[in-house]
């Protein structure tokens, strides 16, 4: 079981950032100072730092298998969703799941997925308490293979799915790094392009990802 503890994000727009995550999706507030904020997604949690605009991000988070059409009723209450294909829902038939997408408030893509082979059941109606972990963080570039190399060498990492070509899934479904080719694919469900942006991940793997390089930093005590 591969474990994202924390995602730290850059932004430009804190406030607006601090109003939807706190107030519009309602996570646990865990900190917050002048210029950062910590929220809790379920066994995760995601900081976002104040720092000049960097592109846009896309991470995914794990909901309940069963919670897809609650999910979805909670979130169309709270934020415009970005269909595909004109559909709210998403059908991933390979990896077994169902998927929702939306922005964040500085135009990063946040993903919620029920994967169906977690065969974890959640009840009564969708909160936040039901958000169970950070699963997943794209990494896009234009050399996967070196970017897998160095996670790699920070952890052992498996293929999940994909290829060194333009898309390869990283780790287990419970946490995913999702390498992506900026020469040949697009943020999905979009379709805008994609960008290296920089962040930072804890967890299994502890690293920075600055201009599309992977930088090992030290574990978390």
């Amino acid at each position: 079981m591969m474990k994202i503890q924390e995602l730290i994000l850059y932004t430009s727009r804190l406030k607006e950032q601090y109003q939807f995550y706190t107030e519009t999706l309602q996570l646990p507030l865990v900190k917050a100072s002048h210029d950062q904020f910590t929220v809790q997604v379920g066994r995760s949690q995601l900081t976002i730092l104040k720092k000049r605009q960097t592109p846009a991000v896309h991470y995914a988070i794990n909901i309940p298998s069963n919670m897809t059409q609650k999910a979805l009723h909670w979130l169309k209450q709270r934020v415009k969703l970005l269909p595909y294909e004109g559909n709210d829902v998403i059908d991933f038939e390979n990896w077994n799941a169902d998927a929702l997408y939306f922005y964040d408030a500085d135009g990063n893509i946040v993903e919620f997925i029920a994967r169906k082979n977690l065969h974890i059941h959640g009840a009564g109606d969708f909160s936040p308490a039901h958000l169970m972990n950070i699963s997943e963080v794209a990494l896009p570039s234009s050399d996967i293979h070196n970017v897998y190399d160095a996670l790699n060498s920070i952890a052992k990492i498996p293929i999940f799915d994909g290829s060194f070509d333009r898309f390869c899934a990283l780790g287990d479904e419970y946490g995913l790094f999702i390498l992506i080719d900026t020469q040949k694919k697009k943020w999905f469900p979009t379709m805008e392009e994609a960008y290296p942006a920089d962040l930072e991940v804890k967890g299994d793997h502890n690293f920075k990802f600055i201009n599309g390089t992977v930088h090992k930093t030290e574990a978390l005590v």
